[in-house]
């Protein structure tokens, strides 16, 4: 796959308009997977958030990315658990500001989860 189907360069350097594009290159199948549960999930955002850290994407970074995710998420997916129906019901009523705290509270719970082995 070429860099211009990645959200990171080789550079290193963040481009937060492909997150779309990328997620929108998942399939159906494997969104179910992850998004079936809230502890799948959960673990699949942990490995990402290891692997945007060991590339040396910075906390911020990876905060503005959850950010991102979680919009898509909101506007394209329907919940398919308890604790995402509830993220989402937090997500539509939240400011900008709020929406923000949230992302950062997530990559902080991802952070303290241990990643399980995942497809």
């Amino acid at each position: 796959m070429s860099e211009h189907n990645h959200v990171v360069n080789k550079d290193g350097a963040l481009d937060m308009t492909k997150v779309d594009d990328v997620l929108n290159r998942i399939s159906e199948s494997r969104k179910d997977g992850i998004l079936c549960d809230f502890e799948l999930f959960q673990n699949y955002l942990s490995k990402r958030i290891n692997l945007g850290k060991s590339i040396g994407l910075s906390d911020e970074q990876l905060v503005n990315m959850a950010q991102k995710i979680a919009g898509y998420l909101s506007d394209n997916e329907e919940p398919r658990n308890r604790e995402e129906k509830l993220l989402q019901e937090l997500w539509k009523v939240g400011t900008l500001a709020e929406r923000h705290s949230l992302s950062h509270l997530l990559v902080k719970l991802a952070q303290s989860s241990t990643p399980q082995l995942l497809q």
